[in-house]
């Protein structure tokens, strides 16, 4: 499951994390300029266009458009959909839930971050999963430290969200990034024990949980080859954020609104 060669990590010295924190910033603000559009009637993809023309005036730009033949700047994953969601023609309708994932490059550096949405009135085993997926990030999170190793991030999540009742897709990881889109180390958010590399101050990466209401596993379109959707049709939550391992706490890059400022008394 994971390929644990410590050669291909990239150790950001300051310099580069604080580029990365500022396209981490950007993307993260940039939801949060998308945030009011987003409500029944409107496309996925005119707020892909909001995020593009957020990006653009702040001289910055998408990753994911062109990557690997991904035709859009945003990812937008509605309901069923568990990742990779291509903006299109699909109108918001209330009740819908749906995740934007975001990742800038500005000034060659690259921050990647998601979060959910809701439109009208949603049920309440939506809002639960919501709530769990959230969870699941911040039990992730917490894993982050010198001297860990980064199976255990996989192992606390999908021991809560299996004790919520939720899934935890495997088929998709988190992974490094900063100078590039996806670097090593992988980061599965399902695994069985404490395997992969030892966390060190200096790396940079994502997690990214996806939790599913019912199965765990995924099928992709072929009408686009892109989009992941649940097996069974049930609901998909995910959060992501981009963070860096410090000697002390977690430092959560994208996290413009401390919601995962974590006490240093936990460690």
């Amino acid at each position: 499951m994971f390929r644990d060669n410590k050669a291909k990590i990239i150790f950001k010295n300051e310099e580069q994390i604080e580029g990365i924190k500022q396209s981490s910033i950007l993307a993260a603000k940039t939801l949060k300029a998308v945030a009011p559009f987003v409500k029944a009637g409107v496309t996925t993809q005119y707020l892909n266009d909001v995020c593009k023309q957020f990006m653009y005036d702040n001289k910055a730009k998408s990753a994911t458009l062109g990557y690997h033949g991904y035709p859009k700047e945003t990812c937008i994953s509605v309901n069923d959909v568990i990742c990779h969601g291509i903006p299109g023609k699909y109108e918001l309708r209330d009740g819908d839930i749906l995740n934007i994932d975001v990742t800038t490059i500005l000034d060659s550096y690259f921050g990647d971050t998601s979060t959910m949405f809701t439109v009208g009135e949603v049920t309440d085993h939506a809002r639960k999963l919501i709530e769990a997926t959230k969870e699941c990030l911040n039990i992730g999170i917490r894993q982050c430290f010198e001297g860990n190793r980064v199976g255990l991030i996989g192992v606390e999540i999908e021991k809560y969200a299996r004790s919520q009742g939720y899934s935890v897709v495997y088929e998709f990881c988190g992974h490094g990034v900063g100078l590039k889109f996806h670097e090593e180390p992988e980061i599965n958010h399902s695994t069985p024990e404490d395997l992969g590399p030892v966390m060190k101050a200096g790396m940079i990466f994502t997690i990214e949980p996806m939790i599913n209401a019912g199965k765990a596993r995924s099928k992709v379109d072929k009408k686009d080859n892109w989009t992941a959707r649940t097996i069974d049709g049930k609901l998909s939550a995910q959060f992501e954020h981009t963070l860096c391992v410090t000697k002390t706490i977690p430092f959560v890059l994208s996290d413009i609104d401390n919601e995962f400022d974590i006490p240093s008394s936990v460690y």
